[in-house]
Parts: structure tokens; C-alpha cells; sequence
């Protein structure tokens, strides 16, 4: 039975935070779809977003537009059609989504990353290797020397080969000579990343979601679509967050850094939303072989650890 007090807050959080479908779309690939082979049939795909307020018609722009932007790719099959993530679509989740459900390193030894970009690098090139850059994290210490305190080396080694740039840029590792917390490296931080912009949208986040996290512990019982909901709604706030934060060292944050904190409150909520969540998910989207098949052991591991299904704990 639907909570009154849920489906009302889905309903504001809807009216005053209006998602763009494409996002959304690939929100809910990222969280739902790719753990379960990353391919559905659009028709139930378009029953399952629905309720979000996504219309068939919107949802078929969306995947054709992410079909060009090489995020999904279609296959017919009789008169229905089947989107995929693309190899490269599965490997922007991969990095985005790392960021998300693992909490940042702890502890740092003073290395940085840094790739350099000759001017000889230019135009749309040069544009997308700093977007790409950007969304993991990086900083323009100057022009063309961009830096991250903490990033993985795997992701960098990615996006040079994904943007054509890894024989066109120079990436290499420093090491700090002086203290690890010393005043000129606070204000290279500052300089960096809007650290007080990205707070605020924690804070903000934290506002929004810590109300329905009471609701629902509160709650005598789920609702497997409102749980959906409140996930797809959860992540897709926490990703557009998250995406803006370079997630740097404890050493390198302000005191009383709110992202940890929103990050406990994600962690919480979807582990609160996500058994019913799944139950929704399966329920709904098929596949050109029948039900969706079982999420892979790697779901288990977000947020420190999910309890797998006993049908599927062997596997998990």
C-alpha cells in the first residue's frame, strides 16, 4: 500500500526539482539497468519511468538522442526495440559510478596527478578532454596543466584513450615537498574547486532527502514502485552532486565537510529503498529473453556492502 506522505513528497521534489529525461534516463541505466546486463525492451522501459513523469514520447527523443551521443545503441527485433549501453557508455558509468558508491580514499600520502595539454592540442579535442577531465574531478592549476590530488590512474589512462589524447598530452605524478595541510596548499585548493558552492548543494541534498529517510524507517511497510521512486530520485540528485566534487583528500577539506555527511545519508536511504526497488524494477522491464536477469555480484558490493537475495546470494 502507497504511503500518502511519500507519494506527497515525490510529488513536490518532482514540481521543484524538474529532471531533464535524458539525465534521468541515464541515471536509471546506471543505478538499475547495467547491473542487470545493461539491455531492456524500450516498452517496459517506458512503463517503468512513467511514474516520474516521463512520457513515451519523451523517452523515445531521449534514447534516440543518447543512441547519437554513443550512451545506448538499439536493436530491432520484430517490432520491438532493445537499447543497450554502449561499450563506451558502460565505461563513463563505470567512472562516474565508482565515484558514487565508494567512499573516497581516507588517507593520502601528498601525490598528485597531473596532465599537461600542449597548445598544439586544440579545438573540440582539447574541449572534451577538459570536460572529461573535469567530471572526474580535475583542476586547472594554469592554463593546460590540469590536477587531482587522489584520482585513479585507470580512469585517467580511459579518458586519454577515449578522447584520442593518451599520445598527445603529457600525465605524470608529483609529490608534495612541504606539509600536507600547509596554508599556500589550502588557498591552490580553493583556487581549484568552489569548495563553498559544493558544500552548499550538500547541505541542500541533505535538507531535501533526510525527511523521507525518517518517513521510510518510520513506515510499518514499502511500496515497491515508491521505493523506485525515492531511489531513482536519490541517486540522480546525489549523481549531479557528486559530479561537481573532485572528492579530495580529508587533508585538503575544510573542517565539518558536509559531503561525508550526505554521502552517510545516500548510503542509508538506498540501502532502505533498494530490496523493494529491485522487486519494482524486475517486475516491470523485460528483456528479448524474458525477465531481467539477476543483478551481477558487483551491485552487492555499493555502499559498502548490500544483502544479496538468498536466490542469488551464492552468486553475489
Amino acid at each position: 500500500m502507497k504511503s500518502r506522505h511519500i507519494s506527497q513528497w515525490i510529488k513536490d521534489f518532482l514540481d521543484q526539482h524538474p529532471a531533464r529525461a535524458n539525465s534521468l534516463i541515464i541515471t536509471i541505466y546506471g543505478d538499475f539497468i547495467a547491473p542487470h546486463g545493461g539491455t531492456v525492451w524500450l516498452g517496459s522501459f517506458i512503463r517503468l519511468v512513467s511514474p516520474l513523469g516521463l512520457n513515451e514520447r519523451m523517452v523515445r527523443t531521449s534514447v534516440y538522442r543518447l543512441s547519437q551521443e554513443k550512451w545506448l545503441v538499439s536493436e530491432q527485433l520484430g517490432r520491438k526495440s532493445y537499447y543497450s549501453l554502449t561499450t563506451s557508455g558502460r565505461r563513463r558509468f563505470e567512472h562516474a559510478y565508482r565515484r558514487i558508491y565508494f567512499a573516497p580514499q581516507d588517507t593520502w600520502a601528498g601525490e598528485w596527478q597531473l596532465v599537461m595539454i600542449p597548445s598544439s592540442v586544440g579545438g573540440a579535442q582539447r574541449d572534451a578532454l577538459r570536460k572529461e577531465l573535469a567530471w572526474a574531478g580535475y583542476g586547472a592549476l594554469a592554463s593546460g596543466i590540469l590536477a587531482h590530488p587522489s584520482a585513479d590512474t585507470e580512469a585517467l589512462l580511459d579518458i586519454l584513450q577515449e578522447t584520442g589524447a593518451h599520445d598527445k598530452v603529457v600525465a605524470m605524478k608529483a609529490v608534495n615537498i612541504s606539509a600536507l595541510s600547509s596554508k599556500p596548499l589550502q588557498e591552490l585548493v580553493h583556487e581549484c574547486w568552489n569548495l563553498d558552492v559544493l558544500s552548499a548543494k550538500y547541505l541542500d541534498f541533505i535538507e531535501l532527502f533526510r525527511p523521507v529517510l525518517r518517513t521510510m524507517r518510520a513506515a510499518s511497510g514499502l511500496d515497491p514502485e515508491q521505493c523506485f521512486m525515492v531511489q531513482t530520485l536519490l541517486m540522480h540528485y546525489f549523481r549531479r552532486v557528486l559530479l561537481h566534487d573532485p572528492q579530495l583528500p580529508l587533508q585538503l577539506l575544510p573542517a565539518n565537510w558536509s559531503g561525508g555527511v550526505a554521502r552517510q545519508l545516500c548510503r542509508d536511504l538506498y540501502r532502505v529503498t533498494y530490496p523493494l526497488a529491485q522487486q519494482h524494477l524486475l517486475s516491470v522491464c523485460t528483456t528479448a529473453n524474458g525477465p531481467l536477469p539477476p543483478a551481477a555480484p558487483y551491485f552487492y558490493e555499493r555502499f559498502g556492502g548490500l544483502e544479496a537475495p538468498l536466490s542469488t546470494s551464492g552468486a553475489a
